[in-house]
C-alpha cells in the first residue's frame, strides 16, 4: 500500500495503479491507470467532492478498505476485487481483473481545397459522406477491459435503450453506440444492491458469455468508474444523478397530450388540427412541427419557408390563445445552401463532415442557439425536438437487409470516430442538449427548457431532455420490446423516456404509402418493416394504435407520432365507434391522473425519483415480479399491465375470435384494486381480467392515495370541479402532492408546495399538511372530495392549513 490516507487508497499492481476514493458513504470512485501522476479529466464532467474516509488495512494476501456501506478486498497477486456490503458483509460482486492496451488515436481532417463530398438524401435526413479525409495520429490512449464475476442468478439491467428488447442482460452481448433506435448509457444496475457508472465517453461493449464477463472500452485514458451501493434501486439511481446531474422540472404542459406526425406542412395545418381538437373537446396541450420547415434545398436551416409559414409569430400566438404549446424539429446538420450553414462555415465551427456543427465547442453552441432564437424562440416556440442527434449513423440507415450487430457497431462507430474524438464518440447528443439548455436559461427564465431528443448519455437528464426511442416499426412485437427497453433506459439514471405511440413506420411492402418523401422509392428497407399496409384504413392497425397509446398514457411523455398514415383521433373513427371512443377515453384518463403524474415529476426533481418503474424498484423480494419486463409501476401506486397482443383484428381487416382478457401478475405483499372496477385482489398471484379495447389493465396498491382532477381540457386549466383524493383502503398510506407555477424556474428558489397527505387506515382518517404558496391550480381555497374504495365519500375545504378529515360516519354511496 503506497498511500493509506483516509481520503484515498492507492495500490500499485505491476504497471497498473489502482486508486480508490470515497465520494459518499455509499459511492466509491475506482480508477486504473498506467501513469498515476498524469492529470486526467472526466469524460462525463464528473467532479465529486470526497466525503468521509476509507478505513484500510493490509495482509500478505490482500488489501482491505471500505466504509460503512462498501467494503473491498483486493487480491495482491491478481488484482481481483471482492466488493461486499459494509454492514452485513453480503457479497455484492467481484471484479476479475482489468486490462489497458495502448493504442494510437487518430483525428481526421477535411482537405477543403479538394473535398470529395457525397450528399445523400436518406429516410433519416440529408447526410454528407466525405470520401477523402486525411488521417493523422494525435496521441495515444488505451483500449480498456474490466472483468466481472457475477453471482449465479444475478440480474443485470441498465445500459440505456437498444432495439432487441432484452430485459436482463445476463448471457448477452450489448454494443453501446449511438444510433437511431439506440441510446447507450454507461450504467449497469444489479438486483444485488449496487450499480456501476462508467466514466467513459467512447464506444463500449458489454459481454457475458463463454468468452467471459466484461465491459470493453474503445478509447480511454484510464479505467474510471463509480461503485454505488443502494438498499433499493431508487437509492442507486440517486447516486447516478448525484454524479452526473439532477433532472430539472419540465413544464407542466409536457405531461399532457402531445399530437405529432410526419409531418405538418403549413402554419394553417397546425392551427386547423388544434382547432379540431378544441371543437371536439378532446384535451390537448402540445402540437409538434416536424422537419422540412425550411425552404426547399436548405436542409436543416432554422429560417422558415415564408410561403408556408408567412407569419409564424401570429400562428404561435393563436396556438397559445388556444392553450396549446408548440414544439419544433431542429437538426444539427445543414446543407451548404442554407444561411445557417454559411454562418457556421465562416466561423470555422463545423465538424469535418462539412455539415454538422461542432457541439463540443461552446462558441458553436452559442451560435446554434442564436439561430434558434432568430425566428423560432422569438416567435414563442415552447420546446425543441432535437432530431438526429447521433448524426453519423447514415452508413447503416439504408439497404434491404439488416447487418449483424457487430457489423453495425463497427460501421456506425467508425463513422462517429471520423468526425469526433474517439474518446467522446458517444457524447454528441449530450453536449448538443447542454448548449440548448444553458443558452435558453441565459436568455429566458420564465419558460422551462423542454428538449425531446433522440440521443443522449449519462448526464443528459440535467438539460431538460426527454429521450424518445427512435424510428420504430408498427408491430406487436415491437411494442412488447419497447416496454423492456424503456424500463432499462430508466434504470440507467434518466427519468424521462417516451416513444412514437403507434410506431413510426407502419407499412412494409406498400411503398406507395410511405411517408418521409419515399412514396416513389420501391427499394425495400431493413428498418421500414411495419405490419399494416393499409394504415388507419385497417382495423388491425387501429387496434394496435389504441393499445400503444394506452401504454404511452403511463409514460412520462404522452405523445403520438409516426409516418405513412395520419395520427389524429378523427382518423380512427368518429364518436360512438370503438377505436375513437377508446382513444378519447385514454386521453381523458391521462388528464384525470394529472395531479398524480405532476407530483411524480416533483419527486423526480426533489428526490431523484423514477416514475416509469421496473417492478424491481418496488418488489425486489418477489421473484416473479423481478422477472417481468411486460408490466411496470407508474409511480409507487399504479401497476400497469399493457395489452401487447391483438384481440379483435388481424391485418387487412380480418376479424379475430378471441377472449378479450389479459393475464396480469399482482406482486406479493399487498392487495390490489382494479382501477376501473374497484374489485380487490390478493397479491402474489396471476389473475385474468377484462381487457376490452377501451381498457388497459391497471391496478392500485392498497394504501394508495391517488389525487385526480375532472374535466381538464389542458394541463393548466383551473376548473370549478372539486379536487379528488381517492383512497384505496387496507393499509396506511402516504402521498406528497406537488404544486408549482407549471412553468418558469421559481421552484428553484423554493416557490413550490410539497403537501404531505396521509391515510390512517385504522382511524379512517385523512391528514393533509400545510402549503406555503397559492398557484392557479392549487388545492388551497378549493372544495375537495374524498372517495374511498369501500364507497365512502366526504367533501371538505382546504385553506392551506394542516387538517384532519375523519371518515367514520361519512356518507356511503
Amino acid at each position: 500500500m503506497s498511500d493509506n490516507s483516509s481520503r484515498q487508497v492507492v495500490i500499485e499492481l505491476g504497471e497498473l495503479n489502482l486508486a480508490y476514493r470515497a465520494v459518499t458513504s455509499n459511492i466509491i470512485h475506482c480508477s486504473c491507470s498506467k501513469d498515476g501522476k498524469k492529470p486526467l479529466t472526466s469524460p462525463l464532467g464528473i467532479d465529486p467532492k470526497e466525503q468521509g474516509n476509507l478505513e484500510c488495512r493490509n495482509t500478505q494476501a490482500a488489501h482491505y478498505f471500505g466504509n460503512e456501506r462498501l467494503n473491498a478486498e483486493v487480491d495482491i497477486r491478481s488484482g481481483a476485487v471482492r466488493w461486499t456490503h459494509g454492514e452485513s458483509g453480503r457479497l455484492l460482486f467481484e471484479e476479475g481483473g482489468r486490462e489497458l492496451e495502448e493504442i494510437p488515436v487518430y483525428h481526421y481532417s477535411a482537405n477543403t481545397e479538394n473535398l470529395d463530398v457525397q450528399r445523400v438524401k436518406t429516410v433519416d435526413g440529408e447526410r454528407n459522406f466525405i470520401k477523402n479525409l486525411d488521417r493523422q495520429k494525435v496521441r495515444t490512449a488505451y483500449r480498456g477491459k474490466l472483468y466481472f464475476n457475477w453471482q449465479e442468478s444475478e440480474r443485470i439491467h441498465g445500459l440505456g435503450q437498444g432495439e432487441e428488447g432484452i430485459y436482463n442482460y445476463r448471457g448477452t452481448t450489448q454494443y453501446l453506440y449511438q444510433h437511431n433506435m439506440r441510446t447507450p448509457m454507461p450504467v449497469i444496475i444489479s438486483d444485488r444492491g449496487y450499480g456501476i457508472l462508467f466514466d467513459c465517453g467512447s464506444l463500449m461493449t458489454f459481454n457475458d458469455d463463454s468468452r467471459g464477463s466484461y465491459v470493453n472500452f474503445d478509447t480511454v485514458d484510464q479505467l474510471s468508474y463509480y461503485i454505488i451501493q443502494g438498499d433499493n434501486l431508487d437509492e442507486i439511481i440517486s447516486g447516478v444523478r448525484r454524479l452526473t446531474g439532477h433532472a430539472p422540472m419540465l413544464p407542466k404542459w409536457s405531461f399532457g397530450y402531445i399530437q405529432s406526425k410526419e409531418a405538418y406542412h403549413t402554419q394553417e395545418e397546425l392551427l386547423s388540427v388544434v382547432n379540431e381538437y378544441r371543437k371536439r373537446e378532446i384535451p390537448i396541450d402540445g402540437i409538434v412541427q416536424d422537419w422540412n420547415t425550411w425552404e426547399q434545398g436548405k436542409w436543416g436551416n432554422k429560417i422558415l419557408d415564408k410561403s408556408r409559414y408567412p407569419d409564424f409569430t401570429a400562428a404561435v400566438r393563436e396556438l397559445h390563445r388556444k392553450h396549446t404549446h408548440i414544439m419544433v424539429s431542429v437538426w444539427p446538420n445543414m446543407s451548404s445552401e442554407g444561411e445557417n450553414y454559411e454562418e457556421f462555415l465562416s466561423k470555422n465551427l463545423l465538424l469535418n463532415d462539412c455539415s454538422t456543427y461542432d457541439a463540443f465547442n461552446p462558441e458553436a453552441r452559442e451560435v446554434y442557439w442564436k439561430q434558434l432564437e432568430q425566428e423560432l424562440f422569438s416567435a414563442g416556440v415552447d420546446a425543441w425536438w432535437c432530431d438526429s442527434t447521433e448524426p453519423f449513423s447514415g452508413p447503416d440507415w439504408k439497404g434491404s437487409y439488416k447487418r449483424e450487430p457487430w457489423e453495425r457497431y463497427l460501421l456506425v462507430g467508425e463513422e462517429h470516430k471520423k468526425y469526433l474524438d474517439p474518446g467522446t464518440a458517444n457524447l454528441y447528443g449530450a453536449v448538443h442538449a447542454r448548449g440548448i439548455y444553458e443558452n435558453q436559461r441565459k436568455r429566458c427564465g420564465n419558460k422551462r427548457v423542454l428538449n425531446l431528443t433522440r440521443s443522449g448519455y449519462a448526464g443528459s437528464q440535467a438539460y431538460g431532455t426527454v429521450l424518445w426511442s427512435g424510428d420504430i416499426c408498427a408491430t406487436w412485437e415491437t411494442l412488447q420490446r419497447q416496454i423492456r427497453e424503456g424500463l432499462n433506459f430508466c434504470m440507467s439514471g434518466h427519468p424521462y423516456w417516451t416513444l412514437d405511440a403507434g410506431g413510426f413506420f407502419v407499412v412494409k411492402d406498400n411503398w406507395k404509402k410511405r411517408g418521409c418523401g419515399c412514396q416513389n422509392d420501391p427499394e425495400p428497407k431493413w428498418f421500414w418493416q411495419g405490419g399494416f399496409e393499409l394504415g388507419t384504413e385497417d382495423a388491425a392497425y387501429r387496434e394496435l394504435y389504441v393499445r400503444w397509446l394506452q401504454f404511452c398514457a403511463f409514460l412520462p411523455m404522452f405523445r403520438s407520432h409516426g409516418t405513412d398514415t395520419p395520427r389524429e383521433i378523427w382518423n380512427f373513427g368518429e364518436p360512438g365507434t370503438m377505436f375513437y371512443d377508446a382513444i378519447e377515453q385514454c386521453i381523458r384518463m391521462r388528464y384525470r391522473l394529472l395531479p398524480y403524474t405532476y407530483s411524480l415529476a416533483g419527486k423526480v426533481m426533489l428526490h431523484d425519483y423514477t416514475m416509469f418503474r421496473s417492478l424491481l424498484f418496488d418488489f425486489p423480494y418477489d421473484e416473479t415480479a423481478c422477472e417481468l419486463g411486460s408490466q411496470f409501476m407508474y409511480g409507487d401506486s399504479l401497476l400497469v399491465c399493457p395489452v401487447t397482443e391483438p384481440m379483435y383484428y388481424e391485418p387487412e381487416n380480418c376479424s379475430l375470435e378471441t377472449k378479450k382478457q389479459w393475464n396480469c401478475y399482482l406482486p406479493s405483499g399487498f392487495c390490489w384494486y382494479d382501477f376501473h372496477t374497484g374489485e380487490k385482489y390478493k397479491g402474489g398471484q396471476w389473475i385474468t381480467v377484462n381487457a376490452a379495447i377501451d381498457r388497459i389493465p391497471v391496478f392500485v396498491r392498497e394504501g394508495a392515495i391517488i389525487p385526480m382532477e375532472q374535466g381538464l381540457q389542458y394541463t393548466q386549466e383551473a376548473v370549478n370541479t372539486p379536487f379528488e383524493f381517492h383512497i384505496y383502503e387496507g393499509k396506511d398510506g402516504f402521498f406528497e402532492l406537488y404544486e408549482d407555477a407549471g412553468d418558469g424556474y421559481e421552484y428553484e428558489s423554493g416557490k413550490y408546495n410539497m403537501i404531505p397527505v396521509s391515510w390512517n387506515n385504522t382511524e379512517k382518517e385523512l391528514s393533509i399538511g400545510e402549503s406555503s404558496h397559492v398557484f392557479s391550480q392549487s388545492i388551497t381555497r378549493r372544495t375537495c372530495v374524498i372517495y374511498t374504495a369501500s364507497g365512502r365519500t366526504k367533501t371538505f375545504s382546504y385553506n392551506g392549513k394542516a387538517l384532519k378529515i375523519k371518515l367514520e360516519g361519512a356518507e356511503q354511496e
